[in-house]
């Protein structure tokens, strides 16, 4: 929201006045032009308008548009804002604190930016904003202002400012200062317009198009006055390497750190298979002994962590047996409820395996045997020597879907000779949105392309057909709602919103999922003494007349659960453990509910809300409010379906795109090799 001047620190009140009466200054003692003579009219009959600048170079921005018509600034919250936010309102700019639509913030910061700018340009604001995001790099268009003009209708219009005398600070993007006593230019670009049901691929062809925009209006600006535009070029990150990094010290120290794990690896399995995480029977895969032979013809390696990763890797790994019929397929997985899996889903050509111990000498006796013409890893699996010794025995290595916060950008950044080294032996990193594709840039990586999130064009969970009508025939018809994948204490908040909906809907039955289905006995325990009636599935109870709330303390059931619902609330979501995957659920037809912390799946949830296909809630009573709606108004219940549907179109295309840039890595096919 807009704030006085007055609220602003002191230091920002002085130094903004200054900053205002010094452009000032820099705009009387100059020699201005415009390019095109007409720009300013030109831009005035867009109105309103996006604004685009580089970050390095708002400093005359202000002096554009002196009360020709409202003008509006979205600017960081901080305190090391306020003189900026000062200086704006200096000149008439309606000011509003919050990051830009274009900036990278955690939870709802994004959606939130978004609505608001969104907002001004309805009222009849033209929206200044920087095209690139902090903390860069600079000159990289991101990908807000491009959504921003697709939903708002709105042209972007890029624009540059120049003078022949200026200093260059020594920051991320180069802020320039211009200097008085100067040749001045306004440049003002060719409007873009992004179309209203513009794909994925479409957005980022137009990012690019304001990217390659931006660029040629700034050198245009700096040729016009003569000024030295590469004193004003943003250094930007070291280039990017054509060759891997040398593996250094620390990788060394892990390396020979892993190699003594051998020695207790024996124990630590048998501990693991004591408490059911491993499959005895299968230990020696663990330390790279096969326990099937290696299939004639090309072979390509996926690696996936759990279940949640090999689902979004089944599809891929289903279309290139399909693209080569020579290929086959081996997939290593590192826990038994994705061996399961694997072996209900895999199709013929394709081999599973647990995964290999991150030992070195494992990892060759694995690479001796399978002889892996591609290796693809997903989402985050970053295990140093399998990357290792899978690049130093020439085997091509892609990393899809790949996802990455923050926060681990900053740790992998403190190790910047371990980041780079790991991340420069990938021939190819596809990452699922493009801030995530930034960061992993950052850390060194060759080869990074942003092909959207593979789990969108995943299918949803199976559904065990003689489970499916087992269960609905023990419900009788009753209305059911399903809270999956909750966390503790989640499942106290189910619970309340269930005695709630239960008063307005009495015959109804709630089924909690939870994500660790170890806890069933903990939850019954906490809804018996809530004086609710409960089942265990676990116990192979099923639900009857008078069950309350039906635990589902199993596995791998959650197709079956959500087929049996209108309403889903998706778990990890009341408490700030990011959420989980809210997909699967509309796969299965069922509505969506979430709580507030969704970041886990933020590109999901913020195309979920712009297509109304999803509704959040903060409490029990919110939840039971959404649950009652759903569950007795049809049209709701339609509408958030096709809002759902219709922000699934919008993230499509992820597995197409995969498929062709992973066979790009494989050898071509030239017949049958045999394993030798």
């Amino acid at each position: 929201m807009a704030q006085s001047p007055h609220q602003e620190p002191l230091f920002g009140r002085l130094l903004g006045t200054f900053a205002a009466g010094y452009t000032r200054l820099v705009l009387a003692t100059s020699k201005v032009t415009y390019d095109p003579p007409d720009a300013r009219p030109r831009a005035a009959a867009l109105h309103p308008y996006i604004l685009a600048m580089w970050h390095g170079q708002f400093f005359l921005m202000p002096t554009l548009h002196i009360g020709a018509f409202p003008v509006s600034a979205m600017v960081a919250r901080h305190k090391d804002a306020s003189a900026v936010r000062v200086l704006l309102r200096s000149f008439n700019i309606n000011v509003v604190r919050g990051a830009g639509a274009g900036h990278r913030r955690r939870d709802r910061g994004g959606a939130s930016a978004l609505r608001t700018s969104m907002r001004l340009l309805e009222e009849g604001s033209t929206l200044a904003m920087t095209a690139d995001v902090p903390p860069g790099p600079a000159r990289r268009a991101g990908t807000g202002i491009v959504t921003l003009a697709k939903f708002s209708g709105r042209p972007i219009v890029p624009y540059a400012v120049a003078t022949s005398r200026f200093i260059a600070l020594n920051t991320w993007s180069r802020m320039t200062i211009n200097l008085p006593f100067s040749k001045l230019v306004y440049v003002i670009g060719d409007p873009i317009w992004v179309p209203a049901d513009a794909t994925d691929a479409q957005l980022e062809e137009c990012r690019r198009t304001v990217e390659d925009a931006m660029n040629e209006v700034t050198v245009r600006a700096y040729r016009t006055v003569g000024g030295n535009i590469a004193r004003a070029t943003p250094r930007g990150p070291a280039p990017r390497p054509t060759e891997r990094a040398p593996v250094g010290l620390l990788l060394k120290a892990y390396q020979g750190g892993t190699s003594l794990v051998r020695f207790a690896a024996p124990l630590l399995l048998s501990i693991r298979g004591r408490q059911g995480k491993e499959d005895p029977a299968r230990r020696g895969e663990r330390y790279g002994e096969a326990s099937l032979p290696r299939p004639e013809g090309s072979l390509a390696w996926f690696h996936a962590a759990s279940v949640g990763e090999t689902n979004a890797v089944l599809p891929v790994i289903e279309r290139m047996l399909a693209e080569r019929p020579d290929l086959n397929v081996l997939l290593t997985t590192g826990t038994l409820t994705s061996a399961a899996l694997a072996k209900r889903r895999l199709p013929p050509r394709a081999l599973h395996q647990f995964v290999v111990l991150d030992v070195p000498k494992y990892v060759r006796a694995f690479l001796d045997h399978w002889k892996p013409d591609l290796a693809v890893f997903a989402e985050s699996e970053i295990w140093p020597n399998l990357i290792i010794e899978t690049s130093r025995a020439g085997v091509p290595l892609a990393l899809v879907n790949a996802r990455m916060s923050a926060r681990s950008a900053k740790r992998w950044a403190r190790f910047g000779s371990v980041a780079r080294p790991l991340f420069s032996r990938f021939d190819m990193i596809l990452a699922q949105s493009e801030p995530v594709g930034r960061l992993i840039d950052n850390l060194g990586a060759r080869h990074v392309e942003v092909l959207g999130n593979l789990k969108i064009d995943a299918p949803p969970p199976l559904v065990d057909a003689a489970a499916l009508e087992s269960l609905t025939r023990a419900l009788s018809g009753r209305p059911v709602f399903v809270a999956a994948s909750t966390h503790d204490p989640e499942e106290e908040s189910v619970a309340k919103a269930h005695e709630i909906v239960a008063k307005r809907i009495p015959n109804v039955c709630t089924i909690i999922a939870p994500r660790h289905p170890e806890r069933g006995k903990a939850i019954a325990d906490m809804l018996a003494a809530r004086g609710l009636k409960v089942a265990r599935r676990s116990l192979g109870e099923l639900p009857d007349a008078a069950t309350d709330i039906y635990v589902a303390d199993t596995i791998g059931e959650l197709g079956t659960l959500y087929a049996l619902t209108k309403v889903a609330f998706v778990g990890g979501s009341l408490i700030a453990r990011g959420g989980q995957n809210p997909i699967e659920a509309i796969g299965h037809g069922a509505a969506v509910l979430t709580g507030p912390h969704w970041t886990n799946f933020r590109d999901f949830y913020r195309a979920l809300i712009r297509h109304k296909g999803v509704r959040e809630v903060a409490s029990p009573d919110e939840l039971a409010q959404a649950v009652s709606l759903l569950l007795t108004d049809d049209r709701a219940l339609d509408g958030m379906r096709t809002g759902a549907s219709s922000a699934i179109a919008s993230l499509a295309g992820a597995l197409d795109r995969t498929v062709v840039a992973l066979l790009g890595l494989l050898p071509a096919q030239t017949g049958v090799r045999r394993a030798s």
